[in-house]
């Protein structure tokens, strides 16, 4: 892997799956994994078939909770969740080893996988490395009469350390203050910090910040994630990088990163987006 990252070398963009090239990097390597994977909504998409390497008899995992019958109790409630984490728990146990001990993950899912994810996530990293339950709330999209309609993402936050990872909330971007008649003038202009419900608008359609990728997520907020979880310098990895909005927002804030994608349409759009960075491919996967 070293001719695809070191830590010494450029800001890099790797073409191909994420799996192998995670098993590749070096233990500690990054301070901040950002993960948005696609959700397993029910609509058709690709799935890749990964066998689970723990016993049947459950292993004890890093917080002591046997995986095996979690993830069997999870199935009972979805069959379709059986796939989708066979496909996620390999990547998110490698982001686990890449993490420094001050590291720290976010896992951005929808409201069909985030309770299943809470629980495997207590088992992988340990329920005392559970930081926050993130709620994303926007404004646009689809509409309902016939139930509340679904505006929000959850983002769930885990450290590789609880007595050791970084957290910075000074360095965050302030917001406004939702009932600024209760506040003084030097608040209001200070602005509040953010709690774990973030009002932010969608991409919008029509603005500058656009890239025409489907899932592209705002810049806003992937700079409070990086900007309160990351120190300038740090390394950060997004392995299903996409439209590359977490390396735009390393970029601005004067981190480095790893952005990865096995999408020819997302290699694309980051080049065009961060055109600085390098851009690699790994190796095509051998037939049979």
């Amino acid at each position: 892997m070293s001719a695809l990252w070191t830590p010494s070398g450029p800001d890099r963009i790797v073409h191909g799956d994420n799996l192998p090239v995670l098993e590749a990097l070096p233990d500690g390597a990054f301070r901040l994994a950002y993960l948005d994977p696609p959700f397993n909504t029910g609509r058709v998409q690709e799935r890749h078939e990964v066998s689970s390497t723990r016993a049947e008899t459950g292993t004890a995992g890093f917080g002591g909770t046997r995986y095996e019958r979690i993830r069997r109790l999870a199935a009972a409630f979805d069959d379709r969740f059986t796939d989708y984490w066979a496909f996620l728990e390999p990547r998110l146990e490698q982001v686990h080893r890449l993490l420094d001990p001050a590291g720290t993950l976010y896992l951005h899912l929808d409201y069909r996988e985030a309770h299943y994810a809470k629980v495997l996530l207590d088992g992988l990293f340990g329920r005392d490395c559970f930081l926050n339950e993130i709620v994303w709330a926007y404004d646009f999209g689809a509409r309902t009469t016939r139930r509340w309609p679904a505006k929000h993402d959850t983002v769930l936050v885990y450290v590789k350390d609880p007595e050791r990872y970084h957290f910075d909330s000074s360095a965050v971007d302030r917001e406004p203050y939702m009932a600024p008649g209760l506040q003084t003038a030097e608040r209001i202009a200070r602005g509040k910090l953010p709690t774990d419900v973030w009002w932010h608008t969608i991409v919008s359609p029509t603005g500058a910040e656009k890239t025409g990728y489907p899932t592209q997520k705002p810049l806003g907020v992937l700079r409070r994630i990086v900007a309160a979880s990351s120190r300038p310098g740090d390394w950060v990895i997004d392995p299903f990088a996409g439209s590359g909005t977490t390396g735009a927002a390393a970029l601005a804030l004067n981190r480095r990163f790893l952005l990865i994608d096995e999408s020819p349409d997302a290699i694309a759009t980051m080049r065009a987006r961060l055109p600085h960075a390098l851009v690699s491919a790994t190796a095509p996967p051998t037939a049979g």
